[in-house]
């Protein structure tokens, strides 16, 4: 394959922050070295996001004795204009719900689609 082809096939639609961000959702206790191996990316990588995250008021850094623990701020909007009406929570609900067994997110108001 020639190097136009595999750029073309590389890119994904979730960012690394976006994808650090759902790993403390999915686990607030996360070890960096377990996020970083499971998002695909170096710890050193990993840290520097949380920094980033942390330093924008996404994520809320908790020491509890040797470890670090996260908040997330779920209230926080989006930094791109196009979306920055939208609070993170949508895209964490987006992303933890999908291991849920079907209709079990779900409200009891919300219809069911199919």
């Amino acid at each position: 394959m020639d190097n136009a082809a595999d750029r073309r096939s590389a890119w994904t639609f979730l960012t690394n922050h976006a994808r650090v961000l759902l790993a403390v959702a999915a686990d607030p206790h996360v070890r960096m070295r377990d996020m970083a191996a499971k998002i695909g990316i170096t710890e050193r990588a990993a840290q520097g996001i949380v920094a980033d995250l942390v330093e924008a008021g996404y994520l809320e850094r908790i020491r509890v004795g040797r470890r670090n623990h996260y908040q997330i701020r779920p209230d926080q909007h989006f930094r791109h204009p196009a979306e920055a009406d939208m609070p993170v929570q949508v895209l964490i609900d987006m992303f933890t719900h999908r291991d849920l067994p079907s209709g079990a997110h779900r409200k009891a108001s919300e219809p069911v689609l199919t």
